[in-house]
Formats: C-alpha cells, sequence, structure tokens
C-alpha cells in the first residue's frame, strides 16, 4: 500500500503482486497474505492475482478493487463465486503468459472417491458486471466445469480488436445447472438477474464516438481521455481515467514542471507541477521513490545516472565520473523472469554496489532446479554481495548454508527501499535453521514495506522494539518463533544484530568507527583520541601528546590542545610557511619563535639567510642546472644517432629506396612489360575491328605453364603507319604502367609483323551498350557503385601522373556487373613531375567529352578528364544517351562558352546532378578532384534509393559465365607458385578437356524487340570494337567464315545502327567513305570546318571516319597550336 507523499485521494493505491500459481506457505498462510495485500485497495499497480483460496472464505476484501494495472488471475480456487462487481478496468501492462489480461482456469474441487467424474466444489459465478474494457492482452478461460453464463459475454466490447488480443475457451461438457440471462439483459449477462447483465460501452456506441460511450446516441460519447465508460461527455465523468487522472479529471499528461513564461522569454517552474505516479498525478512522490526531471516517479535511474538525495527527495542525477555499478535484481531488466538467485545469475551481481529489484535466496539457490537445468550453487559466491550498500527492493533469506552463522556478506548494506516488496515485505528471514545472528550491522533504513523474521530457531538479537528506528514508516515488524531472547547475548545489552561489539546499533558507553567500547584513548594509548559526541575521533598528527593530559578535543588541525611542531593562527603545522603566495603577486614567509608561534619575516630580511649562504646555493645550483642540460643534450645526440642508424639500416632493406635519385626527382618506373612468343596466344574468334587493327578473343598459354587464361588480343594491321606503331606502343607503356582494381591492364605484348596487344578479357562489353540494352533491370546500386569505381580508377590515375584524354563510357568495360574497369589509353598521356598540363598536337579527340580548355586551347590536365568524367555519369544516368545529340560537334566549344549544360537526368536527383555541375566548371580548378569525388559518391552508394529514383522491375545479372578462364593441359593444374595465378580471377573454374576450345556465347542479352542488332550483339564481348563491316579483305580468314553465317545479312543494319550517331571526327585523305555512308557534303554540321583555325581548311584537307565512330575530331598537326 502506498503511504508517504501521496494524496488522500491515492490512499488506496496498492502494488499488487507478481506470485503467479506459486502457494506461499499453507492454504491459511496463503489466504491470510492476499487478505492483507488486497484489503481496501482500489487500484493495483501490478496484479490481481487470486489463488488457492478454499471453501467458504471470506472474499469481500476484494469487492473494492476497481482498476488493475498488470493482469487478473483467478485459478486453482474451490470457492463458488468472486465479489468483483467494481472492477472496471484491466490495463494489461504486464500480461499472464505474455497473451493474456484475464485468466480464469482450473477453478473446482473434485471427488476422487467416486468412480464417476463428479465435482464437489468450484467456481459457478463470476460476478465481473462492472468490467468493461481491457486495454491490452486477451482472454483465457479453462477448466471450469461449474462456470455458468461466461460463453453469453461478447467479448469484442470489453478486450481491444486493435491489438489483436489472443481468445481461448474450453468447451465444456459437465452438465450444469445454469439460470438463464434476464431478458433485458439481451443475451448477454455475467450471471442470471437483471443486475448481472453485461455492460455495453463500445458496440452500441454512435458513428461519431471515438471511444468509449453511455449510450446509442452521439450525445453519449465519452471524452477520449475516458476508459471503460462515463458518466457524461465531460473529461470529470470518466468512470476510469485511460492515462492519468489530476485531482479526477482525466489527461494524457500530468501537468509539467516547468512552463513558458511568455514576459520573460525562458522556462519558469509550473506552480501546479505534478508528477506522474502510475495512473495518477501527485504532488510529490512516495518516499521510497525516485524523483526524475521529467517529473515521473520512477524506481531506479537510466544508465548514466545515480541517485542523490536533495531535500529528503531522491532525485537522478548525472555522474561525474563513473556511475557505481548498480545491476538488475529479480524481476527487474535481465532478471524480468527469474524467481530466485541461482547459479546461473550470481555472476551478474560481482562488484555491484546498488541492486534494483529484489534479492530472494531459497532452495531452488542452494538446491538447484532439475526442470529449468540450472545447478546448485556453490556458497562461496555469496561473497559477491560484500560490496552491495543498497537494495531498492526486497532482500528474502528462505534459506541459508549450513556453515555460515550470520548474513554477514551483507554486511555493508546501508538501505532496502522496498519499491519492490515480497507480499509487502521488504526484509524477510523465515526457515533458516543455521542462523544464529544478523549481522547486518552497516543497515541504517527500511524505506518502505514490512519485515518478517520467524521461524529460524537459532537467530538471536531481534528484538522487535529495535526495528523502530530502522522502519522509515510505521511499518508492521512480525518477529515470532525465533530463539529465546533470554538465552542470547547477556553480557551485552546494547547489541541488536550481532554477539560483537561491531554489532551495535547504539553504543552503551562510546563508539570508535562502528565499534562499541568502554573507554576512547583520551588520557593515554595510540592513537590519542578525542571525545566527539559520545564518539572516539582520532587526533591529528600535529597535535602533541602528554601522559595523562588530553591531546585534542576534535579531529581537525585546529583542534588540537597543544601542537608537536609550529602553530601558525589556530591550526598546528609542520614548518612554518616559506614564500607563500597570497592575492597572486605578495608572498609571505614566516619563522618560528621561541614558543613555536609562527611569526611574519621583516620585509627587508632575504629568506632570513647569510650572503655567503646565497652565494654558494647560486653555485650549487648553477653547476646542477649545467650538469643536467649536458646530460639532455648528450641523450637528444645519442638518440638521433641511434635514429638516423635505424633509418639507414631500413633504407638499406628496401628495394625501392637504394636506388639512386634521378635528377628530375622522379622514382623509377619498375612496372614489367612481358614479351609474349606468337607461339604462346591462340586466337579464338573476333571481337572487333578499327582503322589500327582488330581485337580478337583469345587464350594466352604460356611455355612451361599448364593453364589457359582468356584474354583479348589487338592485333595492328601490317599496313598502318609508323605513327600508328608509335601510338599503340604508346599505349601499351601506359597499360604496363597502371595495376588498379579498376583499371584494364596489360598482361604482355607480342612483337610479329604486326603489333599485337594481349589485355585481360572483359566479359561483358563496354558500359555504354550494357546499360543501353539492361536498362529495366538496373538499379540506382549500380550505377552509383559504377560511378565510384570509375572515380577511384581515374585518381588512381592522377596519383600515377596519367592523363586520360578519353574517358567515356564506351571506354569502361564491365568485368562483372559488381565490377568495371578504365581502358582504351591510346589518348593517355604520362606527366613528368614538374608538369601540371599536356598541350597537344592534334589528333582525333571527342569533343562532347572534353573540358573547354581543351578544344580552345589543347590543354589536358587531371581536371580536363573530370569534365570528362561529368559528362560520362550523364550517360549512365541516361541509361546510354548521346550527349549533345541534335548539336554539331563544331558548336560545341560557343556552346559551352555561352554556359549551356547537359540537362539534369529524370533519375537523378539535385544532389548528384549538383555534382555532375561541379565537373563542367569552366574554372578547372573550381572542378573536384576525384578523390572528392569517390567520397561523396560513397556516402550516396550507401542509401542509393535516395539520391536516383528508379522503378526497377527485377534484379538480375545479365551477364553468364560460359567460358572457361583456366583449363588444364594434359590432365596437368597450374603450378601452385606460377607467377600466371595472378592473371587468373577464379582458379577453381571447371577445367577444359583436350586442347580444341569451341566457346559458347559470352553473355546473354534481354531481347529488344527482336531486332538484328541485339542478337547480334549478344556474340560481341566488347561493343567498343564492334565494326565488322568494314571490309572482310581486311580481316582474318574467320571473320570472312563468319560473314558467310545467316547473321551476316545483318551487316547492313548494324552498320547503320554504328553510325546513327557519329562520335569521332577526323581529318585525312579521302572522301570516298564519307560520301558511301553519310550522304552529305563537308557542310554536314557534324563535320563542321570551321571549328579549326583558318589555315587548317585548305583544298588539300578532307575527312575521313575514325576508329569507332565519327565525334572524335581531329586537330591538324599541320596547324600552328594556339596562343598560350
Amino acid at each position: 500500500r502506498m503511504v508517504g507523499g501521496l494524496s488522500s485521494t491515492l490512499c488506496c493505491v496498492c502494488k499488487g503482486t507478481s506470485n503467479q500459481l506459486a502457494l506461499l506457505g499453507t492454504y491459511d498462510e496463503h489466504y491470510d497474505n492476499l487478505v492483507r495485500v488486497y484489503t481496501d485497495c482500489t487500484v493495483l499497480l501490478e496484479n490481481l492475482e487470486i489463488t488457492y483460496i478454499q471453501q467458504h472464505r471470506d472474499l469481500s476484501f476484494l469487492s473494492s478493487v476497481r482498476e488493475v494495472g498488470g493482469h487478473v488471475l483467478i485459478a486453482i480456487n474451490k470457492v463458488d463465486t468472486f465479489p468483483l462487481a467494481n472492477l472496471r478496468l484491466i490495463r494489461g501492462h504486464t500480461l499472464y503468459e505474455k497473451k493474456y489480461a484475464l485468466v480464469v482456469m482450473a477453478n473446482y474441487d473434485k471427488n476422487n472417491t467416486s468412480e464417476t467424474l463428479n465435482y464437489t466444489s468450484g467456481l459457478r459465478q463470476l460476478e465481473l458486471t462492472g468490467l468493461t474494457e481491457i486495454m491490452k492482452g486477451g482472454v483465457k478461460f479453462a477448466n471450469n466445469p461449474l462456470l455458468c453464463n461466461v460463453e453469453t459475454i461478447q467479448w469484442s466490447d470489453i478486450v481491444d480488436q486493435s491489438t489483436h488480443p489472443r481468445m481461448q475457451f474450453m468447451n465444456q461438457t459437465f452438465p450444469r445447472n445454469c439460470g438463464n440471462c434476464d431478458p433485458s439483459c439481451n443475451g448477454s449477462c455475467w450471471t442470471a438477474g437483471p443486475q448481472h447483465c453485461q455492460t455495453f460501452t463500445k458496440l452500441v456506441c454512435a458513428g461519431q464516438c471515438s471511444g468509449r460511450c453511455r449510450g446509442p446516441k452521439p450525445k453519449d460519447c465519452c471524452n477520449e481521455q475516458c476508459a471503460a465508460g462515463c458518466t457524461g461527455p465531460s473529461a470529470t465523468q470518466c468512470l476510469v481515467c485511460k492515462t492519468f487522472s489530476d485531482d479526477g479529471v482525466c489527461k494524457e499528461n500530468c501537468p509539467r514542471l516547468m512552463v513558458y513564461d511568455p514576459i520573460l522569454h525562458q522556462l519558469a517552474p509550473n506552480p501546479n507541477a505534478k508528477y506522474s505516479f502510475g495512473s495518477a498525478c501527485v504532488k510529490s512522490c512516495p518516499y521510497h521513490y525516485v524523483v526524475t526531471d521529467d517529473g515521473a516517479c520512477v524506481r531506479s535511474c537510466r544508465a548514466g545516472t545515480r541517485e542523490v538525495k536533495e531535500n529528503g527527495v531522491q532525485h537522478c542525477k548525472k555522474c561525474d565520473g563513473p556511475c557505481p555499478k548498480a545491476c538488475d535484481g529479480v524481476g527487474v531488466g535481465s532478471l524480468q523472469g527469474a524467481i530466485s538467485i541461482n547459479a546461473s545469475n550470481i555472476e551478474s551481481f560481482r562488484n555491484c554496489t546498488k541492486i534494483n529489484g529484489g534479492v530472494p535466496l531459497n532452495a531452488i539457490t542452494f538446491s538447484g532446479d532439475k526442470y529449468d537445468n540450472i545447478p546448485p550453487m556453490d556458497p562461496a559466491k555469496l561473497e559477491y554481495f560484500r560490496t552491495v550498500k543498497e537494495i531498492t527492493g526486497y532482500l528474502f533469506i528462505h534459506q541459508w548454508p549450513e556453515n555460515m552463522t550470520s548474513l554477514a556478506v551483507f554486511e555493508n548494506l546501508e538501505i532496502i527501499r522496498g519499491r519492490h516488496t515480497h507480499n509487502q515485505y521488504s526484509l524477510v528471514v523465515v526457515r533458516a535453521p543455521h542462523l544464529r545472528w544478523l549481522g547486518l550491522r552497516s543497515l541504517k533504513e527500511i524505506s518502505a514495506g514490512k519485515v518478517i523474521i520467524k521461524q529460524n530457531p537459532l537467530l538471536c538479537y531481534t528484538g522487535p522494539h529495535r526495528w523502530a528506528r530502522l522502519l522509515h514508516a510505521s511499518g508492521e515488524t512480525v518477529i515470532v518463533n525465533n530463539s529465546n531472547q533470554t538465552t542470547c547475548g547477556e553480557g551485552w545489552i546494547c547489541l541488536l544484530l550481532g554477539p560483537g561489539p561491531d554489532m551495535c546499533i547504539s553504543c552503551l558507553h562510546f563508539n570508535r568507527r562502528g565499534r562499541c567500547v568502554v573507554l576512547c584513548n583520551l588520557l593515554e594509548g595510540e592513537p590519542r583520541e578525542g571525545l566527539v559526541n559520545s564518539s572516539c575521533v582520532q587526533c591529528h598528527p600535529e597535535c602533541l601528546a602528554k601522559s595523562g593530559m588530553p591531546t585534542c578535543h576534535g579531529q581537525g588541525p585546529d583542534q588540537c590542545f597543544e601542537c608537536a611542531h609550529s602553530k601558525d593562527g589556530p591550526h598546528c603545522v609542520g614548518r612554518c610557511p616559506h614564500e607563500v603566495p597570497v592575492d597572486g603577486e605578495t608572498v609571505i614567509s614566516k619563522y618560528a619563535d621561541a614558543q613555536g608561534l609562527c611569526q611574519p619575516c621583516h620585509q627587508n630580511c632575504t629568506q632570513g639567510a647569510p650572503v655567503q649562504s646565497l652565494m654558494a646555493l647560486g653555485i650549487v645550483g648553477g653547476l646542477l642546472v649545467a650538469v643536467v642540460l649536458w646530460l639532455g643534450v648528450s641523450v637528444l645526440l645519442r638518440r638521433r644517432h641511434i635514429k638516423r642508424r635505424r633509418t639507414l639500416r631500413r633504407l638499406l632493406q628496401e628495394r625501392e629506396l637504394v636506388e639512386p635519385v634521378t635528377p628530375s626527382g622522379e622514382a623509377p618506373n619498375q612496372a614489367l612489360l612481358r614479351i609474349l612468343k606468337e607461339t604462346e596466344i591462340k586466337k579464338v574468334r573476333v571481337l572487333g575491328s578499327g582503322a589500327f587493327g582488330t581485337v580478337f578473343k583469345g587464350l594466352w598459354i604460356p611455355d612451361g605453364e599448364n593453364v589457359r587464361i582468356p584474354v583479348a588480343i589487338k592485333v595492328l594491321r601490317e599496313a598502318t603507319s609508323q605513327k600508328a606503331n608509335k601510338e599503340i606502343l604508346d599505349e601499351a607503356y601506359v597499360m604496363a604502367s597502371v595495376d588498379h582494381p579498376h583499371v584494364c591492364r596489360l598482361l604482355g605484348i607480342c612483337l610479329t609483323s604486326s603489333v599485337q596487344l594481349v589485355t585481360q578479357l572483359m566479359p561483358c562489353g563496354c558500359l555504354l551498350d550494357y546499360v543501353r540494352h539492361h536498362r529495366e533491370h538496373i538499379g540506382s546500386q549500380w550505377l552509383l557503385n559504377w560511378c565510384v569505381q570509375i572515380a577511384k580508377g581515374m585518381g588512381y590515375l592522377e596519383e600515377r601522373h596519367l592523363v586520360h584524354r578519353d574517358l567515356a563510357a564506351r571506354n569502361v568495360l564491365v568485368k562483372t556487373p559488381q565490377h568495371v574497369k578504365i581502358t582504351d589509353f591510346g589518348l593517355a598521356r604520362l606527366l613528368a613531375a614538374d608538369e601540371k598540363e599536356y598541350h597537344a598536337d592534334g589528333g582525333k579527340v571527342p569533343i562532347k567529352w572534353m573540358a573547354l580548355e581543351s578544344i580552345v586551347q589543347w590543354t589536358y590536365t587531371h581536371q580536363s578528364d573530370v569534365w570528362s568524367y561529368g559528362v560520362t555519369m550523364w550517360e549512365l544516368m541516361t541509361f546510354g544517351s548521346r550527349p549533345y545529340e541534335s548539336i554539331p560537334a563544331s558548336e560545341i566549344s560557343s556552346i559551352l562558352e555561352r554556359g549551356d549544360r547537359l540537362p539534369q537526368p529524370p533519375i537523378c536527383t539535385i544532389d548528384v546532378y549538383m555534382i555532375m555541375v561541379k565537373c563542367w566548371m569552366i574554372d578547372s580548378s573550381s572542378r573536384p578532384r576525384f578523390r572528392e569525388l569517390v567520397v561523396e559518391l560513397s556516402k550516396m552508394a550507401r542509401d542509393p534509393s535516395r539520391y536516383l529514383v528508379i522503378q526497377v522491375t527485377h534484379m538480375l545479372c545479365v551477364c553468364v559465365y560460359v567460358f572457361v578462364c583456366v583449363c588444364a593441359c594434359n590432365s596437368h593444374s597450374a603450378r601452385g607458385n606460377s607467377f600466371v595465378l595472378r592473371y587468373i580471377s577464379d582458379p577453381t573454374q571447371t577445367t577444359l578437356e583436350g586442347d580444341d576450345l569451341t566457346p559458347g556465347p559470352e553473355y546473354m542479352n534481354q531481347s529488344h524487340g527482336g531486332s538484328s542488332l541485339s542478337s547480334r550483339l549478344s556474340e560481341v564481348v566488347n561493343p567498343n570494337y564492334e565494326d565488322l563491316g568494314w571490309g572482310a579483305s581486311a580481316l582474318p580468314a574467320t571473320l570472312e567464315d563468319a560473314s558467310s553465317s545467316p547473321e551476316a545479312t545483318d551487316e547492313p543494319k548494324r552498320l547503320t545502327c554504328l553510325f546513327e550517331a557519329p562520335e569521332y571526327l577526323n581529318i585525312a585523305q579521302t572522301q570516298s567513305f564519307l560520301l558511301r555512308y553519310a550522304n552529305d557534303s563537308l557542310d554536314n554540321p557534324d563535320y563542321q570546318a570551321d571549328f579549326l583555325p583558318a589555315s587548317a581548311t585548305n583544298s588539300s584537307s578532307r575527312f575521313l571516319p575514325a576508329v569507332e565512330n565519327l565525334e572524335y575530331l581531329t586537330q591538324n598537326t599541320a596547324v600552328q597550336p594556339p596562343v598560350r
């Protein structure tokens, strides 16, 4: 029952019980406990548990219960009825079996001597006439063979259907003599009679009602803060409040502690503030509860705070340092479902200072529980409780080890608060036959609850009158059937808790640090003591001890009768103060006179010492400082010498740093270029062809290695010029110099009559065609991942001083849908360490991907690659759209100078589009660096749907591997230490049998309208090289054979597709090709002559398509470069 701090309106608020089906002692003892717990209770904060009630018991103590915070359990009873007509609301804060708010089961008494099934008594009538609402949880009725009329109740009016409550009813087959419902009940009643009809407060309500009602009309609706019904529409007319009750007014929240003052413009204390306690608003919390800053009465503080007592009230305050260790007790937190301290949870109490909850020690503790497979606990682990100073719940001792005669493990326990009680008891010590005394010598207070100490035959020092000073409230103390007090401690008249002088609550004579003594060491003995309030306190060490005379009259240095050394004012000191700063500037010194009193030195005194002494002191001090400085310098030089030797040793052991420093300051390029033999390379089929040569899919079979590595082989045509040979060797140099997961690497070069470059094989082709053909299956995650990977690869090239000059989606190859690589280094240039930009002298360039300074001034930097990166992002976000599609290449520079840029793609949010816009700034220094792009896009890739809005039908891997990467020769696998293993992506793939290789299609494309182009591209690994219509005479025989296949009929369509959007523009010697395919004159907007300087537009200049497409514009090498 709540006492202290509550208003009179809450005098009947009780805690309730949480025993479930446990029998507390005998049936009579169990009944007496229920009477004691529930008598005069109106509101129960926890559960109403009525169990083991025998016939003819008086249950009138239940008639006052109106509201239950937890669940209602009526089980294993033999009475006919329960007077619960006033129970209106079950809140269901805690549920039985975590499902039920109302449980009625096994209420019968069976005649076991009868041959037939015969029930002699049991529950017949459940008078819950006033019950109109169960806020949370379901209902369970089981094994009540004599119970009548419960099947007529319409539970949908009582329970909250929105929480999907569990409802369980067991059909009764035993014949019952039940009375019918009264006709006025409309078929629903708790028992016979017109006064027992079910009261409807929800099913009969008008549609305008948001909660309960008292009738079918709109005016009968209850206030939304009402629960269980009402007598009128006001918040003061609720039968029970839904959330909080403030002096009879139902509210959603209690009045706050602080309110806003509009005059002072700050928070001010609320004079009408109240605290939340259960479902009530109270002016002050119960004494043994904790008050929070939020205005709530709680049982324990949250993590990071501790309890502090201020003005007699417990508050939660933030810990200055580490908080004292507070552990969960039984019934709280991690031990919510535990019933005792046992071997399974004792370790959680190690080094605990405070226990939130109960500490029950019973038979399960020391004997174990076979049902739950819990072993017996070692009694030695009770020592864990020796550090405990506070228990917020209760201490329950029902069994104790035989070898322990006291509760000495709790000797440091100072307070039991009783926020959780065991049937209203905070301290219980029962049936401990070997216990001789309690030993709770530090216990100072029991804040709430009662004390029971009984049936301990050997227990002494338990006089009931001695507990009054421990109990904060006038709680009941039951102390019976213990040892005879006349035989206990005859010589210790002050004792309470044990037979020693350290077990006294108060001493007969004097108290010396918790131990009762007859005399203090006032005149003799060590240490010398003084007397303060009947306590012996030790004198300060500076007090002079004299035999037969008192030394001090308190603890401090100002409490001495005489000083052992000197006296400065009222304080005894070891020496007088010397050069003590007073106000930051003034320094005072004192000396001891003949009587030992400290006197101030004269203002002209120099510390009271002769000049010779000062000189000697200065010389010695100077020499000492010189020696220290010399040692410090020596140590510093020694450390530098050692560090230099270690650095030199490390440099000698590192290969890359022993090389001589180059005059340019650049580190040597130690990349390896592998020269391959023509016999090591086996071409399988053509992937594509261009102006300088043909690209094949093939196998690399290294000499001496029994492996076959799938590769791409770029073969230079024999008729190509010296410049073409130089360019392909430059490309080989660049590709051999890079080594990054997102940059395509060179595996080797074959120096035959036609130079051959061997590179990694990218099975899924170029990224541009990939996004075009599979846009329905590509989501935001893939697009952002590709952007991050391309930025990482370009960032690597920037670190290696490489300017790519040709970054576009067509020059990014797809290894897997999750892995892309940058390729095509035909235009890439390696900058020297002191170079920041590259100035071109001509050649074909991708105009629509280039930065403005590259178009106008032929200047290329890493920041011009950033511009190209922005265009590449735009290609991906538009699923392969052509940039500036309707604009001729010759007009691009003027458009960019006017400020026009590519439009925002439909799928892009402004965040992604702004990254592209930053890449297209005129001032190259204002563009982001690649490392900044990696960071920003990586953040977006972690939450892709926030930045790209794409509707994807379904995700699938559109690149299917069927080409075997590694095969065994003559049934032998590759050597474990073979150098070629680093070129094999998966050495565990299935090996090939034999020498013949018949590869299948590299990947499988989704068909788009059944076009010939789609079917053809499904056989091309890299559409970047798909250019098979340039004449069979320039291709190997294998390509000519291929042209005779049925697929060759698609050749014109494929060529038309290739030249729909020319991407390269070139200057050459003939117009025949242009006249054949373009059907246009030199006035074609894609080939504007005025793009070049005037000197370049002479009569001998003619246009020719470039390698793959026509948007690469050649800058004539004969033309003078622009002035820089």
